[in-house]
């Protein structure tokens, strides 16, 4: 069902006359500034990180990379999924073309083994955590840094295999 602007904006206004809904969009969108900067102190130095990206209400990420990834034109991302309420990390190619080529690569693996389709955004993304608990933020960030730290290691040396 296709719907007018007019409706869709007039729903939206009235999603937003909940305040509670624009709170908790802020609070998220300053968390994960401030995971990325509890990151960048956190992860290997050979890392650099870009800036946070608020999405569409669906994702809000954080790119990484090194410059092995910088040269093949790949990026990590720890990415809040709004609407799954989770962490994941996904790694992105730069355009529809390195994405496909590394899908290509990639789809066997252990992390899309699973799939049957390339995701949306990404050739591979994988959660981090499944529930987040953001009364605890010293705990989460602690814990989607050691995991995004140990897995983005993994699927690197596995890039390298298939890249050599």
């Amino acid at each position: 069902m296709i719907r007018k602007a007019s409706e869709l904006t007039s729903i939206y206004k009235k999603q937003l006359e909940n305040s509670d809904i624009q709170s908790a969009y802020m609070f998220l969108l300053k968390y994960v500034t401030s995971l990325k900067a509890y990151c960048q102190k956190n992860f290997p130095k050979e890392f650099s990180f870009g800036n946070v990206s608020s999405g569409y209400m669906d994702f809000s990420y954080f790119p990484f990379f090194n410059d092995f990834l910088r040269n093949e034109k790949l990026r990590f991302g720890i990415v809040l999924n709004h609407k799954e309420m989770r962490f994941e990390l996904w790694l992105m190619g730069q355009n529809a073309d390195i994405q496909s080529k590394y899908w290509e690569l990639m789809k066997n693996s252990v992390w899309n083994k699973d799939r049957e389709h390339m995701p949306k955004y990404s050739f591979l993304d994988v959660v981090l955590i499944e529930n987040p608990d953001f009364d605890n933020i010293d705990n989460l960030n602690f814990e989607i840094n050691k995991k995004a730290t140990c897995l983005s290691q993994e699927i690197l040396n596995h890039l390298k295999k298939i890249n050599a």
